[in-house]
């Protein structure tokens, strides 16, 4: 398995991008070798700092004199920054020279460079990213989550198809259900294009379509994959990480207030850091943009060593278990019934 890093790419780069490199490597024997791809002078000193072994086989720097910031315009600053570690990343992708790419950096450039470089699977129009929410039942993947703001009710089509696909091949769901994010759980609820996308979802063979759910479903029903345009979904997705990160705080505020509940804090420690770790993005890694010719996950760009880690395992399960396939199988007959787990 090889895997290209985008080592300048995140809030925190390439510190933590170092970090989780050296975390993947020793924790993941059948990663084959990981590309460090960014400023060969920077990554460097970082690896010298942080003890990674640069005569290591398993890893080795790719240079890239050019950065793109988070803040940029990401289509534009592609084409323009042709030199990038996103666009050189991508390219080894593109070239065969890695099976997938890894970044926590710009999103939008991410996008930008797999629709360029790898063009979308046959059947797909826009690709769609697929992020994990933690619930009673275990996780249901957003999507799309930020990379389609203008989506069409087929686009959301063939979401359904390849979140089933990343589901059922992935993470192991034998009949993942499929919702339809919208104002109310009735049929008739909703605007235009979710009326138009729960017509056509009702009519896609081989799909479990449950029908509208709520923004209360992401965590009390039993739900595998949610639907809705980008732009929704990147609005949901930040205010559930704000929420998340604002009872934190109140929590720790109402805790040390009182040394009654300061004890009590201590006898359930256990139970907090077992809440943090299911809660934290940290956990999951990264998210697949589910659609592209080639194996592209996206990870925060606050992301941490851990993050990152967990972003290149993501990867590594995607292309192990051929999910592109699986989809292209699926699209192929208008429906995912082709797609099997072996």
């Amino acid at each position: 398995m090889k895997v290209a890093l985008d080592a300048m790419g995140g809030d925190h780069a390439p510190l933590v991008t170092v970090g989780g490199a050296m975390d993947a490597l020793r924790y993941y024997p059948r990663l084959e070798h990981l590309f460090l791809v960014g400023d060969e002078v920077l990554l460097r000193a970082e690896c010298a700092r942080q003890g990674l072994n640069l005569r290591d086989p398993r890893v080795s720097i790719v240079h890239a004199p050019e950065t793109i910031g988070m803040g940029e315009p990401g289509a534009k600053t592609v084409r323009r920054k042709k030199q990038s570690s996103i666009n050189i990343a991508m390219d080894m992708v593109k070239d065969g020279r890695a099976q997938a790419f890894v970044s926590a950096g710009n999103t939008g450039a991410a996008v930008a460079s797999a629709t360029l470089k790898l063009r979308t699977l046959p059947g797909v129009d826009r690709a769609g990213i697929a992020t994990a929410i933690p619930n009673e039942h275990g996780l249901c993947h957003i999507l799309d989550a930020g990379a389609n703001p203008e989506a069409k009710p087929d686009h959301l089509v063939a979401y359904a198809i390849m979140g089933t696909a990343f589901s059922r091949n992935v993470l192991g769901v034998k009949n993942p259900k499929v919702g339809l994010m919208s104002n109310g759980e009735e049929d008739e609820k909703g605007t235009s294009f979710t009326k138009e996308t729960f017509k056509l979802l009702k009519e896609t063979p081989g799909i479990h379509f449950v029908g509208n759910v709520e923004g209360r479903d992401l965590f009390e029903t039993e739900l595998d994959v949610v639907l809705c345009d980008g732009f929704v979904g990147n609005i949901m997705l930040k205010t559930l990480e704000a929420t998340a990160k604002a009872v934190s705080k109140w929590l720790k505020t109402e805790i040390k207030g009182n040394p009654l509940r300061l004890c009590g804090a201590v006898l359930a420690n256990g139970a907090f850091k077992a809440l943090k770790e299911k809660s934290s993005y940290e956990t999951y890694g990264g998210s697949p943009l589910l659609g592209v010719n080639g194996v592209v996950v996206i990870a925060h760009g606050s992301s941490t060593a851990l993050a990152v880690r967990n972003a290149i395992r993501v990867a590594m399960e995607t292309v192990e278990n051929r999910v592109n396939q699986r989809i292209e199988e699926a699209l192929a007959k208008k429906g995912p019934a082709a797609i099997v787990s072996e």
